[in-house]
């Protein structure tokens, strides 16, 4: 790499909690949580009937109505968070405008989704098994394969610089934003439309999900149902929404005057090489693309403040990760402050890193951590201080790290600083 300096200028989301990044920040601080009875499909017989879903989003604000019903929810929703990270930019929504700030050929997109399509892929077997091969849509394959979103935002915008799309499961945003990251560090871009997008509540996704026994059941208490590191955990809820961010390199975004909501330094990608859906005990792959991102941001264990847990809800997980950090950081880990967002926002797979990346931009501008809601009964295996149920205000926020973890034993890590 050239070692060139990249900062976050644009900030988007859509989420079961807010389709702003102001109302996501608001209710994650704040614990209140998104998570409801299913409403897209009738849940009745599946054995998890609660979600977060995205509500109050209208599609034709985005696309017009032709293009609305080719187009899969994840693209919509990547492309009305991208909408609002560009506005938060200062950058018109197409870059070839005459005194765009941006140069549309160095200026490229990485949107990642875990899964892509997934309500398409649905509706279209559906017309498959009940009218025949020949009434399959012509749009069917671009509506549901998992570059469309970063696709459709640079036909949108006019950004013809590298443009692809991370597909690593949940950790597909993480790594979509650290290889833009990289991108612009080495030269090959002056700036990055990145993030993830993830619409997978569809009855499909839903049986594969519980056929796994990897999901809560807690059907009658929604709020309450998904609770990072309690000794009760009995699995994750899904979500969906997109999180997007605009990464700049850092000159080219003084030069032109840009608000800077925090500086990327550190990236870093693993594998656990352990198993299809469990992460490896001790967390022993997270702990490597931990070491990778604080190498390569320059900085050491002790000078982490904040660290977004991935903490799904999940027996193993949550206690491979607790592990992990005890690895990772060492006697720190008791001084430095430690959440996980996915009690309040479920967890919303190939875009939760899109989130979270987020959240530790807003720790770090406000000094506030928002709270792991639902910890009510401690387990003894996951010991640490996970900021329980109510924020905290810090008089010092200087380096923040987003971490997420896939199948397929993917792990990606974000390191921010304050600038």
């Amino acid at each position: 790499m050239s070692g060139r300096r990249v900062v976050i200028t644009g900030m988007g989301a859509v989420s079961c909690v807010g389709n702003s990044v102001a109302d996501m920040w608001d209710s994650v601080v704040n614990g209140r949580c998104g998570i409801t009875r299913v409403t897209l499909f009738d849940p009745s017989d599946l054995k998890t009937q609660i979600a977060g879903e995205v509500h109050g989003l209208n599609p034709e604000n985005y696309f017009p109505p032709k293009e609305v019903h080719r187009t899969d929810d994840f693209c919509v929703y990547a492309m009305a968070a991208f909408t609002e990270a560009a506005r938060d930019a200062g950058l018109p929504i197409d870059l070839r405008e005459e005194g765009s700030p941006l140069d549309p050929d160095r200026t490229g997109v990485c949107i990642g989704s875990g899964i892509g399509g997934m309500r398409t892929i649905e509706s279209q077997a559906r017309v498959l098994f009940e009218k025949g091969p020949n009434r399959i849509s012509p749009f069917f394959i671009p509506m549901l394969i998992s570059d469309m979103a970063s696709g459709m935002i640079s036909i949108r915008s006019g950004a013809r610089g590298p443009n692809f799309a991370a597909v690593s499961a949940c950790s597909s945003c993480a790594h979509a934003i650290g290889e833009s990251f990289s991108a612009i560090a080495r030269g090959d871009a002056d700036a990055m439309i990145c993030g993830g997008a993830e619409a997978t509540i569809s009855r499909l996704g839903f049986s594969g999900f519980c056929s796994m026994k990897a999901m809560s059941v807690r059907n009658d208490d929604p709020l309450h149902a998904s609770r990072p590191f309690d000794r009760d955990r009995d699995g994750f809820v899904m979500s969906e929404g997109a999180g997007v961010l605009i990464l700049e390199e850092l000159e080219h975004a003084k030069a032109r005057g840009a608000h800077i909501h925090a500086e990327v330094i550190g990236y870093g990608a693993s594998c656990d090489a352990y198993h299809i859906t469990s992460p490896a005990p001790g967390g022993s792959g997270g702990v490597l693309a931990f070491r990778m991102a604080m190498k390569n941001a320059g900085i050491d264990p002790d000078d982490v403040d904040y660290v977004n847990a991935h903490g799904t809800s999940t027996h193993l997980n949550d206690l491979y990760e607790t592990q992990a950090l005890k690895t990772i950081f060492g006697d720190h880990v008791n001084k430095m402050a430690i959440s996980s967002t996915k009690g309040t926002m479920g967890h919303g797979l190939g875009a939760a890193g899109g989130f979270e990346t987020i959240i530790c931009a807003k720790v770090l501008q406000t000094g506030i951590v928002p709270p792991t809601i639902n910890y009510t009964t401690p387990d003894p295996e996951c010991d640490l201080d996970y900021t329980p149920n109510t924020a905290r205000e810090y008089k010092q926020m200087n380096i923040a790290i987003n971490t997420n973890l896939g199948f397929g034993g993917h792990n990606g890590v974000i390191v921010l600083k304050k600038l």
